[in-house]
């Protein structure tokens, strides 16, 4: 790929990369599929119609290449691999439409609808093609291993967006978010910005321990896992990175979460668990302000999602619960927050903030950043604030804190999980009760008592 000229870096490839593999991974699922249909004596309904499948155009070696190959792919009319002239192989897969709504078809059109061939020589993909033949997604300990290079070029892939670098939450928050939080399998699980799918894979695999038998399998299979993303490139990688580990129709919706009216939010519409970082201090359009209520609408993108997560999981009996990722503005600007802080400690039960120290999201933003963690069980009495400090043994180099090159550790946040379900004040833990945050004016800045006074000391 590097010797493609419509190639410019990583942003470039890894895109590329992945629609090939979803062309091949989706082949052979559905050529298990149609096996497995076979014996049971069912009738099969495939995704893809020849010639357009994977086994039709891409597993010969000596197939179509060159300026042909690029053709194929791209042009709207094409010659196409038996002979015939017919849509071009992107065109057909966006023009895909689902048999009984929502199925495998619509994921297609939908993924392939903000997909784009980039790269200009057939004959380099030719040798992509061949090389992607090779992997066999049968396989378990394949795919493991394909999971695993799909995380380390994600992440490499962040390390080049910049800004575009909002895809990507480090994996030792996710991990640590998903832990407390604690899914339990028949229990739906959301993320309505995920990017390319960090906390909805790490909660499919916390989930899938649970499994023991068929029947559990069709539960985190068919009703646990849910996303929104409304960009096309991390809508693309999400439903790879979901498929590589083994989720085999991801439920992504490629729509803004944030167009529907959250006052005609129902309980239908509600989830147990919601699981996010949602992008910080983007600027949303006139028409999706108009969504939220009149004295709640606000340019920050932060303060809309939690207003929307606020109104998505579900009320008692059967009372949900989320864990989010917000900037610091949503601790203590007044206005607007403050009316969003005091509707979520009166209306919800925010028994815990996590507050991280810079460095965390590096590179893509050195924005300070904290873990909210709240339910619909009662209202809040009081809040735990917990101080993720720097470990000692990083504060004696040179440059003690967190960086791109010297990331946080997961073994690092162990402390904070045993604490957890054992909580109790200490150096790095303080609470609030909620007569102190009304005094505030709801504000979430309180910083920890045990460190001003040693600074006043």
């Amino acid at each position: 790929m590097r010797k493609d000229k419509g190639l410019n870096g990583d942003l470039d490839r890894l895109p590329m990369l992945t629609w090939i593999m979803f062309l091949k991974f989706l082949d052979d699922l559905e050529i298990q599929r149609e096996t497995e249909a076979e014996l049971a004596g069912k009738k099969f309904q495939r995704a893809i119609d020849p010639p357009y499948r994977w086994r039709d155009w891409a597993t010969n070696p000596a197939g179509i290449t060159g300026d042909e190959l690029i053709s194929f792919v791209n042009n709207e009319e094409a010659v196409l691999p038996n002979g015939k002239r017919g849509p071009g192989l992107f065109a057909y897969l966006r023009g895909l439409t689902g048999r009984n709504g929502g199925d495998r078809r619509d994921v297609i059109a939908t993924v392939f609808k903000g997909t784009i061939n980039r790269m200009i020589n057939g004959y380099l993909l030719r040798d992509v093609i061949n090389k992607v033949a090779g992997i066999h997604f049968g396989s378990s300990e394949e795919l493991h291993t394909l999971g695993s290079l799909y995380e380390s070029m994600l992440r490499e892939m962040r390390d080049a967006a910049g800004d575009s670098g909002e895809f990507y939450t480090p994996r030792p928050v996710v991990r640590f978010m998903v832990a407390v939080t604690g899914p339990k399998l028949g229990e739906t699980i959301l993320d309505p910005a995920c990017g390319t799918g960090g906390f909805l894979v790490e909660a499919f695999e916390h989930l899938e321990k649970q499994c023991k038998t068929v029947q559990d399998r069709e539960v985190l299979q068919k009703r646990s896992i849910f996303g929104g993303e409304a960009k096309p490139l991390p809508y693309l990688l999400a439903q790879m990175n979901l498929l590589l580990h083994g989720l085999e129709s991801p439920q992504i919706s490629p729509n803004n979460s944030l167009t529907v009216r959250i006052s005609e939010i129902g309980e239908k519409d509600r989830v147990d668990i919601i699981l996010t970082n949602p992008p910080f201090g983007g600027e949303e359009e006139r028409g999706i302000l108009a969504n939220f209520p009149s004295d709640k609408q606000t340019a920050e993108t932060a303060l809309l999602f939690l207003q929307l997560i606020m109104r998505k999981i579900r009320r008692a009996p059967k009372a949900g619960r989320a864990a989010v990722v917000v900037p610091e503005s949503v601790m203590s600007d007044t206005g607007i927050a403050a009316r969003i802080r005091e509707e979520l400690v009166h209306e919800f039960n925010l028994h815990t903030i996590v507050r991280l120290p810079k460095g965390v999201f590096e590179p893509y933003s050195d924005i300070q950043t904290n873990l909210l963690f709240f339910d619909r069980t009662a209202n809040t009495c009081g809040i735990w604030f917990v101080e993720h400090q720097v470990p000692i043994a990083r504060r004696n180099m040179r440059n003690p804190c967190y960086t791109q090159s010297a990331p946080l550790q997961f073994e690092e946040l162990q402390p904070l999980l045993e604490w957890w379900n054992n909580r109790h004040i200490n150096d790095q833990v303080w609470f609030v009760e909620i007569e102190r945050v009304a005094e505030a004016g709801y504000s979430f800045d309180f910083r920890n008592p045990k460190r001003l006074s040693s600074v006043l000391d």
